[in-house]
């Protein structure tokens, strides 16, 4: 059976790239993102920062897989922005990225090979000038548990040395777990063991 991977690159922070041809100016924005929301909302103020601008191409990757990506060329001819820039993201092996390439137009057509290798190069800047990470999806779990478990549960804790996100202890107890994911049956099958205990799903980040 193929080892299951939790494990993915993305860059560290925003970072830009910039490129110029015959009075064209290629703005490019990198930004590390986890959900389309959030890309709507970082595409939403770079057109209003930039709004005099003729184009905002854009390429995204989204997930462990890969399988959610997009491509936008903004009124550029078919195939000129949105894949070359989606291009670098695969060439870096990078996923929850979104890439905008801004252009200011100069003038001067630069011709289908002209705007692919704009848009490729300047997307290429912005990759350059990031910090590249690999980073661990974990899935998040809530366990919900009587005082009597405590001991227990918090011994299992310290064995897998799992990390505790948030905790509270009233008449009953819950406490927050953060779990890597290739691990997480491996972790929660040793709760099996402990009664009136549940456990329940919160995410994965």
């Amino acid at each position: 059976m193929a080892e299951f991977v939790d494990e993915y690159l993305t860059i560290s922070k925003p970072s830009e790239g910039l490129f110029k041809d015959r009075g064209s100016k290629f703005l490019a924005f990198a930004y590390p993102v986890s959900s389309e929301e959030e890309i709507k909302k970082i595409q939403e103020k770079l057109r209003s920062d930039y709004h005099d601008a003729r184009h905002h191409c854009y390429a995204y990757m989204l997930g462990l897989e890969k399988e959610i990506y997009r491509i936008n060329d903004d009124g550029e001819p078919s195939s000129t922005a949105g894949k070359p820039i989606l291009g670098q993201i695969r060439s870096f092996d990078l996923t929850n990225i979104l890439i905008v390439v801004i252009r200011y137009f100069g003038g001067t057509k630069l011709g289908v090979g002209g705007l692919i290798n704009a848009y490729k190069t300047a997307s290429e800047e912005a990759l350059k000038n990031a910090k590249i990470i690999k980073k661990t999806l974990h899935d998040i779990y809530e366990l919900k548990f009587e005082y009597p478990a405590m001991n227990d549960i918090m011994r299992i804790l310290k064995e897998e040395n799992i990390e505790q996100v948030d905790q509270k202890f009233d008449l009953s107890c819950s406490v927050s777990i953060s779990l890597r994911k290739a691990d997480t049956e491996k972790v929660l099958s040793k709760f099996d063991r402990i009664e009136n205990l549940k456990i329940e799903f919160l995410e994965t980040r």
